[in-house]
């Protein structure tokens, strides 16, 4: 279910509209709740989806039926946002009639900063529920939130400078009148009636015009390592800039990771090699994807990058994580959208899937035949993931291994290119007798394997072995 659903439902005549209320599954755009919840208790959905992408609450509708709300009610429901959210949730109170019953339907604007109750407790949509956020999670969004999502902040332009072919499909698949009310339903144009940078970016022939870095840059290289200068192994025609509009960037992106992404002989359950992309299509698409929904558009002179090595792909995006977020463990990290328009509109657009689950989807997959855990890396300006081809470490010899050489092992994927001890104990912060005790464990495990004439080579070095268990099944 997706947005889109739920204005074709609006556009209905009432009795069918609410039918059709009724039949769609909550989610991330849409909750119902009974006519009989106080004002208070209603501040809790308008807090969350403020503080989410916005979507609609509608009030009237309970245990599949609708139970409508009582005219004393309307009045002290319509001010529920003005009397019990912080600051003041903006949003649009219709109503619907049928059969002498009422129904309120709030459309709720996506927050400028972070909302909460009158109680202090604040609230973030996450699919289906209002989840109430803890102290650190509360945090991690006030820090993003400090100010109000670039995506919404106005262009100088107009409707009438978009595309017209990319405005009227997407109009016409929100029902909407005209392209102006198109892009007031998806939050695009601001109060004064400007274009916001969501609008140009989604649906301008051209966005570059104004945003020279929105691109998604696809390079292909002929070995496991960058290299510099003469020695530089990008292959010859491998560095494609992929412009348009954001969902143009991605479908041609696609196309070409798609072409370029290296295949291999895999075991398959069927017990017969047959060939398979190195990286499952799914695994990078929602990389590519992530990557391109969630960077940081304000900070000018940087791209989407995506690297193809015969080994792995890496993918970097601008923007970090959100504030207290930790890329060591990705699973942990909450939803959070960087620009809540252009994710709601790609979600239309069947773009973006079900929010919040891009990254379990990426290790789910990655797990499921036997490669080693994405890796999230991020520095002061933008955050890389790695897809690696290697296989997983078995459980068995994952056990054995202290924290200390996970992060090794973890340090040499990332690299993606043979390291010294000295280099190994600078980037994981160690000294060298404690780097040189971890390599050396992961060495007995077959995870790496030391290369040099002598043990005083100061030219040796560590690179990435294979797991002493082998044997995965696609």
């Amino acid at each position: 279910m997706t947005s889109v659903d739920i204005d074709r439902a609006l556009a209905l005549d009432a009795g069918e509209a609410l039918a059709e209320l009724l039949r769609l599954p909550e989610g991330q755009w849409l909750e119902r709740k009974s006519g009989r919840i106080g004002a208070k208790e209603l501040a809790v959905p308008l807090v969350a989806m403020a503080n989410a992408e916005g979507g609609h609450v509608v009030v009237g509708l309970h245990d599949g039926a609708v139970d409508g709300v009582s005219d004393s009610r309307i009045n002290a429901l319509r001010q529920a946002a003005q009397d019990f959210t912080v600051p003041v949730v903006r949003c649009a109170v219709s109503e619907l009639h049928d059969r002498g019953r009422t129904v309120l339907v709030f459309q709720v604007e996506p927050g400028e900063q972070v909302h909460e109750t009158v109680r202090g407790d604040v609230y973030l949509r996450v699919g289906d529920e209002s989840r109430k956020l803890g102290y650190a999670q509360r945090r991690e969004l006030e820090y993003d939130r400090g100010s109000a999502p670039f995506d919404g902040t106005g262009v100088d332009a107009s409707s009438g400078d978009l595309g017209g072919r990319q405005v009227a499909a997407f109009q016409n698949a929100i029902g909407s009148s005209s392209p102006e009310r198109m892009l007031a339903a998806r939050d695009l144009l601001t109060r004064d009636g400007r274009l916001t940078v969501a609008g140009w970016l989604l649906f301008s022939e051209r966005p570059q015009s104004l945003f020279p870095s929105a691109v998604v840059r696809v390079l292909r290289y002929g070995e496991n390592e960058r290299g510099t200068g003469a020695g530089m192994s990008l292959l010859g025609g491998g560095d494609v800039r992929c412009e348009g509009s954001i969902p143009e960037q991605i479908t041609r992106a696609a196309e070409v990771i798609e072409d370029w992404v290296p295949r291999i002989q895999a075991l398959r359950g069927t017990g017969r090699f047959e060939s398979r992309p190195m990286i499952p299509r799914d695994v990078w698409l929602e990389g590519l994807v992530n990557a391109v929904l969630h960077r940081s558009y304000s900070m000018a002179g940087d791209h989407v990058r995506v690297e193809i090595f015969p080994n792995r792909i890496e993918i970097s995006s601008p923007g970090r994580f959100p504030g207290l977020a930790d890329p060591s463990r990705p699973l942990s990290i909450s939803r959070y959208a960087r620009n809540p328009r252009i994710v709601r509109v790609c979600s239309d657009l069947g773009i973006a899937r079900e929010l919040g689950e891009g990254i379990k989807r990426i290790f789910t997959e990655m797990r499921r035949i036997g490669l080693t855990d994405p890796i999230y890396a991020q520095d002061a300006g933008s955050v890389r993931l790695v897809l690696s081809s290697a296989d997983a470490v078995p459980t068995a010899v994952l056990s054995r291994l202290s924290a200390g050489a996970r992060a090794v092992l973890d340090t040499l994927r990332l690299e993606g290119r043979p390291l010294s001890t000295g280099q190994v104990a600078d980037l994981t912060g160690t000294s060298r007798p404690t780097a040189g005790r971890h390599l050396r464990s992961l060495q007995s495990n077959g995870l790496v394997v030391w290369e040099g004439q002598s043990p005083r080579d100061p030219r040796a070095s560590w690179r990435l072995g294979s797991p002493t268990v082998k044997g995965f099944l696609q």
